[in-house]
Order: structure tokens, then C-alpha cells, then sequence
């Protein structure tokens, strides 16, 4: 685009930024407040490191073809008849038999129509109250439980719940008035990578509009089976400025695989063949069990970024500090976001 047109875009995004830190900072006392306020109802110091929220068991149904497959999340999103049975959480990700949050993508077209893309159904339940379990905070396709907060208060992996959330949070508030980013859920994106190019047609250019995106931002995992999920969270962001896809993995490239299989998957559909697959240098966690909170610092620094130069190329590394300080973070935005649900 000309070179007026993106400083102008440059300029409103800075001021909307501008306007969310106000908002944010406001919101400060309140979300302390309330965050001390949730730690009350645990009246044990256990924290339940198998515990899933909201969002972590969909299933991926194809309704059109016939063959009833389903994908589920499960652990990791675990692919399967909606349910993971693998005991590898190194992300923490476990299956819950209270998760309420149903994604059904499926073939809808008539048997009569002549269309050539079909349509994907999403619908996403209402989360059921728990009094064990309650809700701290809640957008319109994801929720967080107070098992998943717990998650951010120790040395614990992430859950696909808490995942969801943030990349819910980003599309739905920091950057609802962005129309050049697209925010894939995990969930999402294991759906993706076993969709035909009929239904990704229908969920990425019908109903998400991913052809007038110049950037798409995906948390995915390391799964290589429909039987079970993965251990290990990573970023890949496509870039039609750059004409590339970006993968940034904080664990030595070992989910290069599965990025590499979702965009042989996708990149036809997106209108992005001839766009490169670049596995870029970024800060390596220190630890086995940290790779979810460098994805969400990873996707707070891009998009930053991105909004900044209108490009990936060139992102520098993140710094450790970042790191450390993203869980107590992670929390206050819970508190500002929610409002505890009482019985």
C-alpha cells in the first residue's frame, strides 16, 4: 500500500494503543482487588496442575462428507472422537469432563447446491457454574476457570484453556478494531491441519475474511497423531507483506513439523503458495514447562511490532525479564476482564 496510507494506519493504531494502556492502567486497583479476592475461595493450597477450563475439550466435527470423524482438543487439542487419552502433558493439557465449549466445523453445503465452498458451523456453549470451579473471566467463545488461573501462580505449563483465552482476548479487545490481524485459537488450528481445502475455505476466507488479512497469528502444538495431543505450544504467524510464514519455537525447533504440515495445508487457501517458510531466532526458555508463556509474550511483541512497521522481518529477540513478569500479568488481565460469578 502507499507509503501515506500506512503511516496514517501507523498513526490511528498508535493512538488506539494509546487509549487500551489508559484503560488498562485504570483498571488496576480493581483487577488487584479482585484478584486477591478469587485466591480466597481455594480454601486449599493444592493447586490442580490436571485441571482444564473452558475451551479445552471441541470437537471438530465433519457433518457433510459423512465419515462422522471427529477432532477433539483433549490434551494439547488432541485429535480424536473428541477426547485425548495421552498421559504427555508437558503443556499441562489434560482432558475435563466439565469443559462446555463445543466447535463443530463441518461440510454444511445442500446436496442440491452447486457451491463450491462449504460452510463451517461454529457454536460455542454456554459454560456451565461450578461452585468448585467457578469462572473468573469470560469472552464470547472462551472462559477461565480458577483452575486455569492457578496454572499462572507457580512453576506450572499452560493449558489450551488459558491459550484460547489470551488469543480470544487479543482479537476481541486489544485489537478489536484492527482489521489487518487474525488471531487462530489452538483449538482452531489442530482442526486445521486435518480440514479439506472446501471446509478451511469456508473458516478462513467466508467466515474470518483471512484473504484481507495481511497478518494471521496461530498458537499450535507438536501433535502428529489423531489419537493424541501435544506437549509443546509455538507460534506461527503468516505475513503477506512479507510473503512468508513466520514459525517461532522457544524449545530448539521441535514442533517445526507440524507448523510446516499446517502450512502446506493452508497456504493454497490463503492465496500464499509461493510464500516462504522461515524458522526464526528467538529467546529459548529456560526451563520444560514455559513454552505457553512465550508464545502469548511472542504474540504481544509482534503485533507491537507489526503495528510499529507493517512487517515481521527484523523482530528482535525477547528479553528474559519479559518472561518472568507475563504470569502476574496474565492474572491482573483475568481480574480486569472478569467479574467473579457468586452462588
Amino acid at each position: 500500500m502507499p507509503r501515506n496510507v500506512r503511516q496514517k494506519k501507523r498513526a490511528e493504531r498508535r493512538v488506539q494503543a494509546a487509549a487500551s494502556a489508559a484503560t488498562a492502567a485504570a483498571n488496576d486497583k480493581a483487577a488487584l482487588e479482585l484478584v486477591k479476592g478469587s485466591s480466597k475461595l481455594d480454601n486449599s493450597n493444592e493447586i490442580d496442575e490436571n485441571a482444564m477450563g473452558d475451551g479445552e475439550l471441541n470437537k471438530c466435527n465433519n457433518n457433510g462428507n459423512g465419515n462422522g470423524s471427529g477432532i477433539g482438543s483433549g490434551i494439547g487439542n488432541g485429535i480424536g472422537n473428541g477426547n485425548s487419552n495421552s498421559n504427555n502433558n508437558n503443556e499441562g493439557l489434560t482432558s475435563n469432563n466439565n469443559n462446555n465449549n463445543n466447535i463443530h466445523l463441518g461440510n454444511a453445503s445442500s446436496s442440491n447446491s452447486n457451491s463450491s465452498s462449504s460452510s463451517i458451523n461454529v457454536s460455542v456453549k454456554k459454560p456451565k457454574a461450578s461452585r468448585a470451579d467457578p469462572i473468573l473471566a469470560s469472552l464470547s467463545k472462551n472462559a477461565v476457570r480458577m483452575s486455569d488461573v492457578q496454572l499462572l501462580h507457580g512453576p506450572h505449563w499452560l493449558n489450551d484453556a488459558i491459550l484460547n483465552f489470551y488469543f480470544a482476548y487479543l482479537e476481541e479487545v486489544k485489537y478489536k478494531s484492527n482489521v489487518d490481524f487474525l488471531f487462530v485459537t489452538p483449538e482452531l488450528s489442530q482442526c486445521m491441519l486435518y480440514m479439506d481445502d472446501k471446509e478451511l475455505h469456508s473458516l478462513l476466507v467466508t467466515q474470518h475474511k483471512a484473504i484481507r488479512k495481511p497478518f494471521i497469528f496461530m498458537a499450535m502444538n507438536d501433535t502428529h497423531s489423531r489419537d493424541r495431543g501435544g506437549a509443546h505450544w509455538t507460534l506461527l504467524v503468516a505475513s503477506r507483506p512479507d510473503k512468508s510464514f513466520f514459525h517461532f519455537d522457544s524449545y530448539g525447533g521441535s514442533n517445526t513439523d507440524s507448523s510446516m504440515e499446517l502450512v502446506n495445508n493452508i497456504k493454497d487457501v490463503l492465496d500464499m503458495r509461493h510464500a516462504r517458510f522461515r524458522s526464526m531466532r528467538c529467546l529459548q526458555q529456560s526451563n520444560d514447562y514455559d513454552c505457553g508463556i512465550h508464545v502469548i509474550c511472542m504474540a504481544d511483541q509482534l503485533t507491537d511490532y507489526v503495528n510499529r512497521y507493517d512487517s515481521v522481518d527484523g523482530v528482535q529477540p525477547l528479553h528474559q525479564d519479559v518472561i518472568k513478569a507475563k504470569r502476574n500479568q496474565l492474572i491482573k488481565l483475568v481480574a480486569s476482564l472478569g467479574q467473579h460469578i457468586k452462588y
